[in-house]
């Protein structure tokens, strides 16, 4: 078993740029984002400024220029935390900037093209691998979908869309949902299946940024507990969960050109992302006694993911046009401060309340059942375990292991109520035959065989439901190289073991590089040597111009925080201007419309709910009851 670890580990953020578009092209808009793949570093330019002024950079865990692949950030980054939550982490990958600059892409990609798919479909693939790889443990994975629109949640799995989802807190496993569906998966096309449905439900709109833009906040939970027997001889359980969130797009609502209901779902996303900031910089301000989770759903969510025990990553995505850079650079700012948060991450090692566990306690049940019926052998559990050897490798008995579990209590059934309906039917022929009995005696005796035979008939049902119970339950449990048909060969296995080792190396490489460029930039004065008193001048001259430099770069950033900080205040006071709106509205509906008595009863029943932070109704007590 892995032990549990205390150490802080820093959130990871990686940025990634799209290429720019015909739209941007044909708007003579210029590229005004470089990106130092090697460095790790993000270079943006004011396109309204002389060009001799500095750009401003910005250093992260890792960048993807307009060339990436899919699987470039998806081997070097995302793997190792899948890998993680495989091992009983909980995970989070968070997708966040502008509308149109590839959150959604990056995320789901094009599932039909194994080099376009997104981190979604890859770890689909990489979880299902892994458990048809391992040996001596069974995994149970399930998969749920929520959305937040308008700061209300909904399940996107569940047939009645209209249900609004209550956030519940407990003291041993945090913020929950409650009534959340979940569904249990066996393979790849399964849980493709599950997110297919999701998407068919979100909330998405046509706007100036993005023709299928998301208007909502989506999440995609998926559970993997795992169930194997420790050096104590006992069976131990471990749960990773896995969270990924694909953000609304972050931007001003003159800039998407909504209208209708479009300005108000625009206020709540902005809401919502304002909200995640200020966690954000609560975090790593260092002075802050007070962290606002409580401020939106969506940070109550990402509680957990945010200063919590989790290990998570946040893709950042830019657009490269100059149309775009109050947004780019927003973004890279917001990215830019949450790489500074620390989360301590640690396993989930046998928590109490598990759905593995619960299951095997009911197959066991089941199986006793059915072992007291007769119709399932301790034979059939051997064959289960039966393993043969193909060119050196040796794979699961597949056939073997089928026949035996599909076939052989159906086998069994039938043969034993074979057996009891014909000696029922020649016991009767006896009884008929029998001239010493009397005709209402043999009335009676035949009378009570019939019954027999129809008890034997409910039987006949009540066993073979008990079977189609057990054999569905069982089949929900994942063994390595069982039930999983997807089996790799092992040079794909070298290969993804060679990929690894590459990205590894990148990653090193990279934080090298970093550490280098900072060392040098700290010891350059101290390496310095003048041959004369006309050189140390010119070298004084040049730091002075590089110390005005940068003064004028500080002086520019005060500048871009202070008219970042007027545009968020703009976007703040028209919500506030829209909602005062909507509730002058609402109080002429009610002064006007509502009785005063009535209006007194309803003020009577409202009570103030602190664990979910809103007003709700007490029941309504009818006269006489």
């Amino acid at each position: 078993m892995c032990s549990k670890t205390k150490n802080s580990e820093a959130l990871k953020v990686v940025v990634r740029c799209r290429p720019i578009n015909r739209k941007e092209e044909g708007g003579g808009y210029d590229r005004i984002v470089a990106m130092d793949v090697k460095l790790g570093q993000v270079t943006i330019r004011n396109p309204r400024v002389n060009p001799g002024e500095l750009p401003k950079t910005f250093t992260f865990d890792a960048v993807y220029d307009a060339g990436s692949k899919q699987t470039d950030l998806y081997d070097e980054t995302v793997r190792p935390l899948i890998d993680s939550v495989l091992q009983g982490f909980n995970g989070t990958i968070i997708a966040y900037g502008q509308t149109g600059t590839g959150k959604t892409y990056t995320m789901q990609g094009f599932w039909a093209e194994s080099d376009k798919k997104g981190v979604i479909p890859n770890s689909f693939d990489h979880i299902f691998t892994h458990i048809s790889r391992s040996q001596n443990q069974q995994y149970l994975v399930r998969a749920s979908y929520l959305e937040i629109y308008q700061e209300e949640i909904r399940d996107l799995l569940c047939k009645d869309q209209n249900k609004k989802l209550e956030l519940k807190e407990n003291p041993e496993s945090g913020v929950y949902i409650k009534d959340l569906s979940s569904f249990v998966t066996k393979n790849v096309k399964e849980i493709e299946h599950v997110m297919n449905l999701g998407n068919q439900a979100r909330s998405v709109a046509c706007t100036n940024m993005n023709e299928h833009s998301s208007r909502s906040h989506t999440i995609f939970v998926i559970t993997i507990e795992c169930s194997e027997l420790g050096v104590d001889g006992q069976e131990h359980i471990r749960v990773g969960k896995l969270n990924l969130v694909d953000l609304a797009g972050s931007e001003r609502q003159s800039k998407t050109g909504v209208n209708g209901d479009r300005p108000k779902e625009a206020s709540k996303i902005n809401l919502s992302l304002s909200a995640l900031g200020n966690v954000i910089s609560a975090l790593v301000d260092g002075r802050s006694t007070h962290i606002p989770y409580r401020d939106s759903k969506l940070t109550r969510l990402l509680q957990d993911s945010l200063g919590g025990n989790a290990k998570t990553i946040m893709v950042a995505t830019l657009g490269p046009a100059s149309h775009h850079y109050e947004e780019t650079l927003s973004t890279l700012r917001f990215a830019n401060r949450a790489k500074n948060i620390k989360n301590k991450p640690k396993i989930n090692e046998d928590p109490k309340d598990t759905l593995l566990r619960e299951f095997q306690e009911e197959i066991a049940r089941l199986k006793a059942q059915l072992e007291k019926r007769g119709m399932l052998s301790k034979k059939r559990r051997r064959n289960s375990r039966r393993k043969k050897s193909v060119d050196g490798e040796t794979i699961p008995d597949t056939e073997t292991e089928e026949e035996n579990d599909d076939n052989f209590i159906e086998k069994n059934i039938r043969s034993y109520l074979k057996e009891q309906a014909e000696r029922l039917q020649q016991e009767k022929a006896a009884i008929q035959e029998d001239h010493s009995l009397l005709e209402e005696e043999k009335m009676k005796l035949i009378e009570e065989k019939e019954r027999m035979m129809e008890d034997l008939t409910k039987e006949q049902k009540a066993t073979e439901m008990l079977a189609v119970k057990f054999q569905a339950m069982e089949s929900k449990l994942l063994i390595g190289g069982k039930n999983i048909i997807d089996h790799t060969n092992e040079q794909q296995k070298m290969l993804e073991i060679k990929r690894q080792e590459i990205a590894e190396q990148k990653r090193r490489e990279r934080e090298i590089l970093q550490q280098m460029l900072v060392r040098d930039e700290e010891t350059v004065e101290l390496r310095g040597t003048y041959t004369s008193l006309q050189q140390e001048v010119e070298m004084k001259t040049k730091k002075l111009k590089k110390l005005y430099a940068k003064l004028q770069a500080v002086k520019g950033e005060i500048q871009d925080h202070h008219d970042e900080y007027v545009r968020v205040r703009q976007d703040l006071e028209q919500a506030q201007n829209e909602q005062t709106r909507e509730l002058k509205y609402k109080y002429l509906i009610i002064e006007n419309f509502i009785p005063p008595e009535e209006k007194n009863k309803i003020m009577n029943r409202l009570y103030y709910d602190a664990e979910e932070d809103q007003w709700k109704f007490q029941p309504l007590v009818l006269p006489g009851k």
